[in-house]
């Protein structure tokens, strides 16, 4: 193989990797939109269970999402031990979100300061 051959190949490696990591990059960044949005819906719920004295956490939901994640998981062929990780560590965030609004905490605030939606 010649030194052009190599030097092709390498530019057509790149040229690939850098494809797929600007596909990569363009689904972090609608990962990170979808997880803004879904934190403005529980943050809603948050502050309805604050208006009507109701927990902020739900066992019995908690554990129906983790099993209906786990199942759609498997369907798209990705590891259901992580999804429920991933579940997990939102669901632990909702939580907090949800007891920093009963306190009268906006999430990611402080107490008394406006909120900002």
């Amino acid at each position: 193989m010649s030194s052009s051959d190599i030097e092709q190949a390498e530019a057509s490696v790149r040229a690939e990797l850098g494809a797929l990591r600007d596909s990569i990059d363009n689904i972090d960044a609608a990962v990170v939109h979808m997880l803004a949005e879904r934190f403005k819906c529980t943050q809603r719920v948050g502050r309805l269970k604050a208006d009507h004295d109701l927990p902020p956490a739900d066992p019995a939901r908690e554990s129906r999402q983790i099993e209906r994640l786990r199942g759609l998981a498997k369907d798209a062929k990705l590891d259901p031990a992580f999804a429920e990780k991933l579940l997990n560590f939102i669901i632990a965030e909702v939580i907090r979100h949800h007891e920093q609004i009963a306190d009268g905490v906006p999430p990611g605030g402080r107490a008394n300061a406006p909120a900002t939606d």
